[in-house]
């Protein structure tokens, strides 16, 4: 491998890396100055540059911005005792391979190294071109998805009730918009609601509506989802979690399609479609008398059954690439997926479906070392996501530069950074605390 270079002004520290990498089998060139590195890039490139970042008048940030522009490909290694979020996420935006907080162990620095020159090396990972995805939300075209597509074109023009069943993360909602967008209530409103949030005490309220004093805190009159969606569609998503004692309600509803507001006297009429889906096998919910077994016959006029992801595994690569296409969008970069990675993708069985893959394709768009999807880089992902890591155990001391590039890529955004970490937003900020970037 050609030459590393090394920017340090202490000198006991530059003589003590450039001397543990010598005995690691590196060549380094060792210089003091951001002078002499300029000088040294402006003559010739270096794979991997590591520097620290406050040295003389110049910096670290200077030092990174000159050795990418001497090589596309070089990983810098930046170094501080200073560190701060506005150098972190300078460095980040600048293309930093990783940032290391001063004193750091040189096994540290080595595994770094070694990972950077991992990746250089990649070069018969060839990056895969992705099929173009069609404009549309629901992505797929295995068997089982062409004949829900033929059953939505359908149903999709009647008033049907629907009932889509499927695991948590298949795209039920995204089915349900499609039969809205495809009927003659297309223009009305579409109104989606998490059955599994609401609380059995507001239920009422929050699909029927309440008039002014009909319970503490009303000091209005309320309008209830089924009326705000009139002349539209209502998608009643985990319809399972509803509570028994307001089913007979729901029941009365779909035969009558009337409304009474809590606190009013009188009914009203409203035109509304309800489309429905559920994780869970209400047929065996009827047999354990959790479920009202008349609301179930009613429910079950058409059924679309999702299959899970593990079930479609041909649809996987559209898949990708449409997320591929959509986060490199999202946040201006330009990740590729290689080979390796796009069978490591179709390797796992997915547990949390699309939605998982979704997640995971927004973490590795972002996280990529390089800005190559690989293999390494995919089992990376997938260890850290698991759900010990989300439960807000301690992650590896790895997903520190995950950390700082998911914050950088999301502007600072420490929830939505969080959602793409696959941990809590309290157990994010505890991390910046540790990592000095709180």
């Amino acid at each position: 491998m050609d030459a590393l270079l090394l920017v340090e002004d202490d000198p006991s520290v530059r003589t003590t890396i450039s001397t543990f990498l010598e005995v690691e089998g590196y060549t380094v060139d060792a210089v003091s100055s951001t002078r002499e590195a300029l000088s040294r890039l402006g003559a010739g490139s270096y794979p991997i540059v590591i520097s620290d970042i406050y040295i003389d008048e110049r910096t670290g940030i200077d030092i990174l911005n000159a050795a990418r522009a001497a090589r596309q490909d070089c990983s810098v290694i930046l170094m501080s005792a200073r560190g701060s979020m506005e150098t972190v996420m300078a460095a980040t935006r600048g293309g930093a391979f990783d940032y290391l907080a001063k004193p750091f162990e040189l096994d540290d620095l080595l595994a770094i190294v070694r990972r950077a020159q991992g990746v250089a090396a990649e070069e018969d990972d060839e990056e895969v071109e992705p099929e173009e995805p069609l404009p549309t939300e629901m992505i797929g075209s295995s068997a089982k998805m062409i004949e829900i597509y033929k059953t939505v074109s359908r149903v999709a023009p009647t008033d049907a009730l629907v009932l889509i069943e499927g695991e948590t993360g298949t795209g039920k909602e995204l089915i349900a918009q499609m039969i809205h967008a495809n009927s003659r209530r297309a223009a009305q409103p579409f109104l989606p609601v998490d059955c599994a949030s609401l609380a059995p005490s507001l239920v009422e309220s929050e699909l029927f509506g309440a008039m002014k004093g009909a319970y503490t805190g009303a000091d209005r009159d309320r309008t209830g989802v089924f009326e705000a969606a009139n002349g539209g569609t209502v998608f009643l998503d985990e319809i399972g979690e509803i509570d028994l004692n307001f089913q007979l309600k729901l029941l009365r509803f779909l035969q009558e399609k009337e409304i009474r507001p809590l606190g009013s006297s009188k009914a009203r009429k409203v035109d509304v479609r309800i489309l429905a889906a559920t994780n869970k096998n209400l047929r065996r919910m009827v047999d354990e008398a959790k479920f009202r077994e008349d609301l179930w016959y009613r429910l079950d006029v058409v059924r679309i059954a999702v299959p899970a992801l593990r079930e479609r595994h041909g649809d996987l690569p559209l898949l990708a690439g449409a997320f591929l296409k959509r986060y490199n969008e999202r946040y201006s970069l330009d990740t590729k997926l290689t080979e390796s990675g796009l069978k490591s993708l179709c390797d796992y069985t997915w547990p949390g479906n699309v939605r998982q893959l979704q997640h995971m394709m927004e973490r590795l768009v972002i996280l990529a070392p390089g800005g190559r999807i690989t293999e390494d880089a995919v089992e990376d992902a997938i260890r850290v996501s698991s759900p010990k890591e989300q439960a807000g155990e301690s992650l590896a001391d790895t997903e520190a530069e995950q950390i700082r590039k998911v914050l950088a890529a999301t502007g600072g955004n420490k929830s939505r950074a969080a959602r793409i970490l696959g941990i809590e937003r309290k157990t994010l900020y505890r991390k910046l605390e540790r990592m000095g970037l709180a």
